[in-house]
């Protein structure tokens, strides 16, 4: 029989952590990229209309706003919310569930022929 001192809550969770890593590490997901700025509202808007896909990617947001993406924010200061898949340009202004499913269906077959 084992028996751990300690708190099992923190153990309990450690284990999940691993086990998710473990889980992750075998599986590459491709990554979608949000270039926004605050305030902005489309950009909430499509993060709740992302939220269905959140399994199927690892998300990213990057803050125009901030010094080091002045490149960013010179390119799409005006265009924001922008969506890359990645690091190609996917779409703009709002999400394209048909585009980002196509996109996220073509990299799950690459991946299935691996």
């Amino acid at each position: 029989m084992l028996s751990f001192q300690g708190n099992s809550v923190q153990l309990a969770k450690s284990i999940g952590l691993f086990l998710r890593n473990l889980s992750a590490s075998n599986t590459t997901l491709p990554v979608l990229t949000l270039f926004k700025k605050d305030p902005c509202p489309l950009c909430e808007e499509a993060k709740e209309v992302l939220e269905p896909y959140k399994n199927r990617f690892i998300f990213q947001e990057v803050d125009i706003t901030l010094p080091e993406n002045s490149t960013w924010y010179e390119r799409y200061r005006l265009h924001i919310p922008v969506f890359h898949f990645n690091g190609q340009f996917l779409m703009m202004h709002r999400v394209n569930t048909s585009k980002l499913e196509k996109q996220l269906r073509k990299f799950e077959q690459q991946g299935a022929q691996d």
